[in-house]
């Protein structure tokens, strides 16, 4: 149980109360009586039942799917805090919707991460927790502290309890240019070399295998990315390792979006296992066998017992 000068309470809306409450056992508090609900007209209606002036208060909301809905919940919910004179307020978003709008890729295109950024600060956030940004450069986008956390070493731990470390036929595949750091940080922890999928994205959703830059016939292949959407960029890259002679393909990714056509293509595919993290709550209905979920809970955890008692978070950028 922590005890501190000032409370710490953990509240959560309604897009992932599963992990909030795993993050509140494991720090041995109880999830903050709150209601997150609907008015007739279709506008959210928030109650905070319990008092939390001068508490350290963590929000505990992923802006997934139904995306708008659960930004204004967070949103909402901050406010709330704010004007009932919470001592310190963190926004906790182990999934950061918006993300991938985060420049103007051509002529008169929104930057909407800067302005999730700007209502998220605007609502009366002190501070942001969250895990694997699209593009960590989003964290100069907030004016208040960010602390980032990364996806890679739970998903190396994961590898490294299967036998996958220095196996010389195992080999870390970047899907595209923009993941090949990522790659190589599970390549590092787990003695193996890398390979890149050189990727051409003829529109939004839509990508096509061109090339694949390095050794991957008779190897165990471990595919990495932060994101699966609808999951063409993956089982696209899979099937491609599948035909140039790779044994076993397996993938991983921190946030399991998988919208549309996702389920179907990655049944589908050559990938044997897809390991993802739970920043996504994920439905029964979208569960099949090829899925292994890990829990980010413990890390978040220990991220806000650092918070709250005012040591540094810097070493679980690492670990």
């Amino acid at each position: 149980m922590i005890t501190h000068g000032k409370g710490i309470k953990i509240f959560t809306a309604n897009s992932n109360p599963e992990l909030a409450k795993e993050m509140a056992d494991i720090l041995g508090v109880p999830v903050g009586a709150s209601e997150v609900g609907r008015f007739s007209d279709g506008e959210i209606a928030v109650n905070i039942n319990e008092t939390v002036r001068g508490a350290d208060v963590f929000v505990v909301q992923s802006t997934n799917a139904p995306v708008n809905d659960n930004l204004m919940e967070l949103l909402i919910m901050i406010d709330a805090f704010k004007r009932a004179s919470a001592g310190r307020i963190t926004a906790v978003m182990p999934y950061y919707g918006y993300a991938r709008q985060d420049r103007k890729a051509k002529a008169r295109d929104p930057i909407t991460a800067k302005l999730v950024a700007d209502m998220i600060a605007a609502a009366g956030a002190d501070r942001v927790l969250t895990m694997d940004l699209h593009a960590p450069q989003i964290q100069g986008y907030f004016n208040i502290p960010v602390d980032h956390l990364l996806g890679v070493p739970i998903l190396a731990k994961y590898f490294i309890s299967k036998g996958f470390a220095e196996r010389e036929d195992v080999v870390v595949v970047s899907p595209d240019l923009g993941s090949v750091t990522r790659a190589r940080k599970l390549a590092d922890k787990l003695h193996a070399p890398i390979a890149i999928i050189d990727k051409r994205r003829p529109k939004a959703n839509v990508s096509e295998i061109m090339n694949v830059i390095g050794d991957v016939r008779d190897k165990i292949v471990i595919l990495i990315d932060d994101v699966i959407d609808t999951a063409g960029t993956i089982c696209n890259g899979a099937n491609a390792l599948s035909d140039m002679g790779a044994k076993e393909v397996y993938a991983c990714c921190t946030h399991a979006v998988l919208s549309g056509p996702a389920i179907e293509r990655i049944q589908a595919s050559a990938i044997e296992e897809l390991i993802m993290l739970n920043t996504i709550a994920l439905p029964e209905s979208k569960m099949i066998d090829k899925f292994k979920f890990l829990s980010v809970a413990p890390v978040f955890a220990d991220a806000i017992r650092r918070i709250y008692e005012d040591i540094s978070v810097s070493k679980l950028f690492e670990e």
